[in-house]
């Protein structure tokens, strides 16, 4: 999976934009909900996603490997409430670029770099 970092608000969903779309639930496709995603790359006509949450994961899924599966990114302008954020790296999902609704923010390089290590840390992508 080729990662990059080319951000540019130009209304066109580009890696290392935070943008807001329809990501179907992992066990159920037909149903799903919008929700903020970073952008961390392309497969041919798909974006590939990252999907971000602002529950806190270390208190919420007990999962021994939690590390491993949610990175810490913070606050940005994709939340209004600018609550902090995590991203899960061991689920990279594909979306058609018409299934985004809007862009919401650029993320800062360093952080997209913390999410890509991770990314490629993990076992399951």
């Amino acid at each position: 999976m080729d990662i990059s970092y080319c951000p540019d608000l130009d209304g066109d969903a580009d890696p290392g934009e935070v943008v807001w779309g329809w990501i179907p639930y992992e066990d159920d496709h037909s149903r799903g909900k919008d929700r903020p995603s970073l952008v961390i790359g392309r497969d041919g006509r798909w974006l590939l996603v990252l999907m971000l949450t602002s529950k806190d994961k270390d208190r919420s899924d007990g999962a021994e490997n939690r590390h491993e599966i949610w990175v810490d990114i913070g606050s940005g302008p994709w939340d209004r409430e600018r609550r902090p954020s995590e991203v899960r790296v061991d689920r990279v999902i594909r979306l058609a670029e018409g299934a985004v609704r809007r862009e919401g923010a650029i993320l800062d390089e360093e952080r997209f770099e913390t999410v890509a290590a991770a990314l490629r840390l993990n076992p399951s992508t």
